[in-house]
């Protein structure tokens, strides 16, 4: 997703926020959902009841996935309508969000579980095996959305007229507009696919991990994206990069950080920021 922003001319700083927020929307959509345990009460009330998160039923997270999505459409939306109304540069529309929708998701965690628990916490724990099943033996399902994706987006690229004027508009904006080329319709589907991939990064982040936590969840996965779509030869002026590039940047990339978390046993996040920027440069 974020590839795409870059081939297109653009920039977006928001996937890591972007991650966190909506872990913490489709958890509390989950909970809101999610039916009363008669077996817990209340500390506050003990006519209250926690919600029972462990076996529940698919039309829960189905409705909690499409809500999570549908609102991330809207902020590629509103990032959209940033750089093309506001005329606000790609790089300050997205670092607004970047900013902004981690301290947002931080608020609304506290309002949810306080509905929900009858106390703020600031964090959500979901314990439906299905969900959290992707962590262990369905570690696969990542993989085969991953790939499905990547297939999606290499024929809208390579094989239809829109990946051809994103193209386009991303080696020279103006040029494309002059001839034709709707420009900030291509940007609306740039930004709206970036968001909606980071949210559905955010989704399976929160089922990998099983907690939701806004203050840490997906913190620098932004610079990760974008360097894994350098490596893979995208070009941050626009106009160049494929998919099959940025997959292999991506696999590439993941390979060096587990790497560089065995080879160095003791604190190995003080040396990955390093080792990722080093082959950034090279």
């Amino acid at each position: 997703g974020a590839a795409v922003v870059i081939i297109a001319g653009g920039i977006d700083l928001s996937a890591g926020s972007l991650i966190a927020f909506s872990g913490t929307i489709f958890f509390g959509v989950l909970i809101l959902l999610a039916p009363d345990d008669p077996a817990t009460r209340w500390a506050s009330d003990p006519n209250r009841h926690f919600p029972q998160t462990d076996e529940l039923a698919l039309w829960i997270p189905a409705v909690a996935l499409l809500v999570t999505l549908a609102i991330a459409f809207l902020i590629g939306t509103f990032h959209t309508w940033l750089i093309t109304v506001i005329e606000l540069p790609p790089f300050v529309a997205t670092l607004a969000s970047l900013v902004g929708l981690r301290s947002l998701a931080r608020l609304l965690i506290q309002d949810i579980t306080a509905l929900e628990y009858g106390q703020r916490q600031s964090t959500i724990t979901v314990n439906d095996e299905l969900l959290t099943s992707v962590s262990r033996e369905s570690w696969w399902v990542a993989c085969v959305l991953w790939l499905l994706l990547s297939a999606a987006l290499w024929v809208l690229l390579s094989r239809t007229i829109v990946g051809r004027h994103l193209y386009a508009m991303g080696g020279n904006e103006e040029a494309a507009r002059l001839s034709g080329i709707r420009t900030d319709r291509l940007k609306w589907l740039a930004y709206c696919l970036s968001s909606m991939t980071a949210a559905l990064a955010g989704v399976l982040y929160a089922c990998y991990i099983g907690t939701t936590s806004p203050a840490t969840d997906g913190m620098g996965y932004e610079l990760n994206a974008i360097a894994a779509s350098v490596v893979g030869g995208c070009s941050l002026t626009g106009g160049i990069g494929t998919v099959a590039g940025v997959m292999l940047g991506t696999l590439f990339l993941r390979v060096i950080v587990d790497s560089v978390a065995k080879l160095f046993r003791s604190q190995p996040d003080l040396f990955e920021g390093l080792v990722v920027g080093m082959l950034v440069v090279l």
